[in-house]
Formats: C-alpha cells, structure tokens, sequence
C-alpha cells in the first residue's frame, strides 16, 4: 500500500497509480459484479499471463482494493472480491462506462 509520503501528491495521479493500468481496470471491472476465483479472471481475461494477473492480484490487495479468501477445502479455493475501498470505485469505473458507450456511439454516428 502506498503510504502518503511514497505516492504523488495529486490526488489523480494517485488514483492512476492505483488502478492506472489496463489489466487492473478490467480485474476492477469483473469484481463490480461478483467475486471471482483466479481461474475465472484468467479465462476471462482475454491475453493476460498467469504472472501479470497474480502479480496485479497481489497489488490490488496490498493496495486494500481487494480481498483474498481461502477456503479450507481440498483443493483450495481462493476468491478475489473488492474491499469496501474497492467498492468505493464503483463510480468511477461506471462513469468510465458510461464515456466509453458515449464515444463508441459519437463515433459510429459521424
């Protein structure tokens, strides 16, 4: 997790470097809807290596934006799920959401 003196001091530039990168948009994007085990995400997640998925996995939840649960069952089970700050980025991926279906639109009808 960043604390205040490591991470920039605009606050955009802080949420950029929370969430700034293509596969944590769309690992944020997934878990608006449900909690999801990595296997899921992996499929999911067209052209995502195992590694770059963990190793985004792994920040999200250093970074308090998601949680991690292990099941004590054989196998395992692991589920990822956004955190209560997770969550509160909801209006901000909708609002993504909502420009990118507004661009799509605007470009098709010029």
């Amino acid at each position: 997790m960043l604390s205040k003196k490591e991470g920039p001091d605009c606050p955009v530039a802080t949420t950029v470097s929370l969430i700034g990168s293509k596969w944590k948009l769309l690992i944020l994007r997934n878990l608006l809807a449900r909690p999801w085990r990595f296997n899921e995400l992996h499929k999911n997640l067209d052209g995502i290596s195992q590694k770059v998925l963990t190793d985004n996995l792994r920040s999200m939840e250093a970074d308090g934006i998601i949680t991690r649960t292990v099941y004590p069952e054989v196998p395992p089970r692991v589920e990822y799920a956004l955190s209560e700050l997770g969550e509160s980025m909801r209006p901000i991926i909708k609002s993504m959401e909502a420009w990118g279906i507004f661009y799509k639109e605007t470009m098709t009808n010029t």
